[in-house]
C-alpha cells in the first residue's frame, strides 16, 4: 500500500510541476518524449522546454566525469643519482654521510662506487647474523613464498613458536609482537599503566633514567629523558605527563623518586585521585646516553622498590637484548629478573619485529581489544626471529660474543694507553663496546666516525663523546683486528703515540 501510494503522489507532483512549467512558459518543447506524454494531461503544450533539460543533462555529465592521471611505475624512475633522489623526495629527519649501500656479505657492505666496509655498525645494533646470511635468507624466502602475512583475528604456527622460544630462553611467561623497538615500549607503558588503574592510580607515574633512550614515538619519547629529543613535540611545555626522571645508577635518588611519587599531594587527594609509581623503566646498558651498563647493585634496588610498591620493573633490551651483552639478555648481567622487557633489532636480524615480554600478574594485564598491531607476529617476521634463534644455538653466538667481545675490549684499552690525549676510558658488554674521546682531544666521536669511514671502517657515535662499535655478532678474530687496525690508524692522524 505504501509503495502504490507513493506512486501516485509522485507522478501527482510530477504532472502539478509540468503543468507549472507550460502555464508560465507557454511552451513544451523543451521537454523530453516522456515528459511531454505527461504533459499531454495538462491544458497546454509547446516545444522550448526539451532543449533546456538535455542541454542541462549534458553540462551536469560533463562537469562530473574526472580524468585520472596514469600511475608512474617504479621501472620508470632512475635511480641513478640515490641523494638527488632523497634531497627530492625524502624527509630529512637523518644526517647522512655521503655513502650509498647497495650490498654486503658477512660483515663487509659494499657501496655503489663498490668500495667496501667492515661493518662494526650493523644497523645500529640489528643485523646480529651480518648481511645475506644464507640461513636467514632461506627462511625468509621460504615463507614468503607459503604466507607472509595475516590478520592476528587467527593462529599464526611461526608467532606460537617464537613466543615459546622467548619464554623458554627468558623470565617472561608471555610475548606481544609489534614492529619496532618503540612500539615494543609503547607496549611496555600502556601495560603498567592499566597495572597501576587496577590498582586505584589515577595518576600513575614511571620513572626512567637521565640520558636513556626509548624510542621516538611520543610515549616512548616522553619516557626518553634527554630534554634535546622533546624540543618542539610537547604541549604547553609538556610532554606526555607521568614520567619522572632520576640519575642513572644513583642509588639514593632512585629510592628518594619512588618515596616522593607514592606519595598523593593534598590537591590530587581533596579530587578523590590518587598518586603512584606505576613502574621503573630503565636499559640494562644505556646505548645512546653512551654504552653505560647498568649498576647492579642499582637494578637490584630498583626491583626491591618495585616489590615494596607492587609497582613494575621494566628493561628495555632493544639495543643491549638478543646476544649482544654476551648474555641472551642484559638483565642476566645484573641479576635481576624484570617484570616486563623489551626486544627489538637483532631479535629478526634486521627484518622489523619487536616483543614485549611479560612475566606473572604483569603477563595478564592485557586482555583483547587493550593493545593490538596489524603486522605485528606476521608469518614473515617470526619466521626471521626463528631462524635468528636457530642460528644462536647451532653456531654457538654467544660463545663467540664473548670471546670478540674480550679481543675488542683489550684492543681498545691497548689504543686508550697509546693515545691518552685522545682516547678516555672503555666501556660496555660483549660486542656493544664504547670509547670514550677526551673533550680536549682535538676532534670529536662524529669526526672520528667519518675519518674511519674513509678508511674503510663503519662505526657510528654514542652521544656526543663516544665511539660505538657494534658489530654483526657472527664478527670474526680477524675482522676485530682489522678494525682496531684502521681505527688507530684515524687516531693517529690527530696524535703521536705516548711512550714513556
Amino acid at each position: 500500500f505504501f509503495f502504490f501510494n507513493m506512486m501516485f503522489r509522485k507522478e501527482a507532483i510530477l504532472a502539478v510541476s509540468i503543468a507549472a512549467i507550460t502555464t508560465i512558459t507557454g511552451c513544451n518543447a523543451f521537454l523530453t518524449p516522456s515528459l511531454r506524454n505527461a504533459s499531454s494531461k495538462t491544458p497546454t503544450s509547446t516545444s522550448c522546454l526539451q532543449a533546456t533539460v538535455e542541454d542541462n543533462s549534458l553540462k551536469q555529465t560533463t562537469t562530473t566525469t574526472t580524468t585520472t592521471k596514469a600511475l608512474v611505475p617504479p621501472d620508470a624512475i632512475s635511480d641513478g643519482d640515490v641523494p638527488d633522489l632523497f634531497e627530492k623526495n625524502v624527509l630529512k629527519t637523518y644526517g647522512r654521510y655521503p655513502v650509498t649501500i647497495v650490498s654486503g656479505e658477512g660483515c663487509t657492505l659494499t657501496d655503489i662506487d663498490g668500495k667496501k666496509y667492515l661493518d662494526f655498525v650493523a644497523g645500529i645494533a640489528t643485523c646480529a647474523l651480518g648481511h645475506s646470511n644464507p640461513y636467514l635468507t632461506k627462511a625468509i624466502t621460504d615463507q614468503m613464498a607459503t604466507l607472509h602475512h595475516c590478520s592476528n583475528l587467527y593462529y599464526i604456527p611461526s608467532q606460537a613458536k617464537l613466543a615459546s622460544w622467548l619464554v623458554q630462553n627468558s623470565v617472561a611467561d608471555k610475548a606481544f609482537f609489534c614492529n619496532s623497538g618503540a612500539e615494543a615500549n609503547e607496549g611496555a607503558i600502556k601495560l603498567a599503566r592499566r597495572h597501576a588503574s587496577n590498582r586505584g592510580i589515577t595518576d600513575p607515574i614511571i620513572i626512567t633514567a637521565i640520558q636513556s633512550f626509548h624510542g621516538r614515538t611520543l610515549a616512548a619519547l616522553s619516557a626518553t629523558a634527554q630534554p634535546k629529543y622533546h624540543k618542539g613535540f610537547g604541549y604547553g611545555g609538556e610532554m606526555v605527563r607521568g614520567f619522572q626522571y632520576v640519575p642513572y645508577n644513583d642509588l639514593e635518588a632512585l629510592e628518594q623518586m619512588v618515596h616522593e611519587m607514592n606519595t598523593t599531594p593534598d590537591e590530587l587527594e581533596k579530587e578523590g585521585r590518587k598518586r603512584g609509581v606505576a613502574a621503573i623503566m630503565l636499559e640494562p646498558l644505556q646505548g645512546e646516553g653512551g654504552i653505560v651498563p647498568g649498576n647492579a647493585d642499582y637494578f637490584q634496588l630498583a626491583r626491591k622498590l618495585c616489590d615494596e610498591t607492587n609497582a613494575l620493573l621494566l628493561c628495555d633490551e632493544v639495543q643491549v637484548g638478543m646476544g649482544r651483552s654476551g648474555t641472551l639478555w642484559g638483565y642476566e648481567q645484573l641479576g635481576v629478573e624484570p617484570d616486563v622487557f623489551t626486544s627489538a633489532k637483532a631479535l629478526g636480524g634486521g627484518v622489523p619485529i619487536g616483543a614485549m615480554c611479560a612475566r606473572g600478574e604483569a603477563a595478564t594485564v592485557l586482555g583483547p581489544g587493550d593493545h593490538a598491531s596489524t603486522y605485528g607476529g606476521n608469518p614473515l617476521a617470526c619466521s626471521a626471529g626463528l631462524a635468528v634463534a636457530q642460528y644462536f644455538s647451532d653456531h654457538d653466538i654467544l660463545d663467540n660474543v664473548k670471546e670478540r667481545g674480550e679481543q675488542l675490549s683489550t684492543g681498545l684499552l691497548a689504543l686508550a694507553e697509546k693515545y691518552p690525549h685522545i682516547c678516555g676510558d672503555v666501556r660496555g658488554w660483549g660486542l656493544l663496546k664504547g670509547i670514550r674521546i677526551n673533550d680536549d682531544a682535538g676532534v670529536t666521536a662524529g669526526e672520528l666516525v667519518a675519518d674511519a669511514m674513509k678508511e674503510g671502517l663503519l662505526l657510528v657515535p654514542a652521544g656526543t663523546s663516544v665511539v660505538r662499535f657494534v658489530p654483526p655478532l657472527i664478527v670474526s678474530e680477524e675482522e676485530i683486528d682489522s678494525a682496531l687496525e684502521i681505527f688507530e690508524k684515524t687516531i693517529a692522524n690527530f696524535e703521536k703515540p705516548y711512550s714513556i
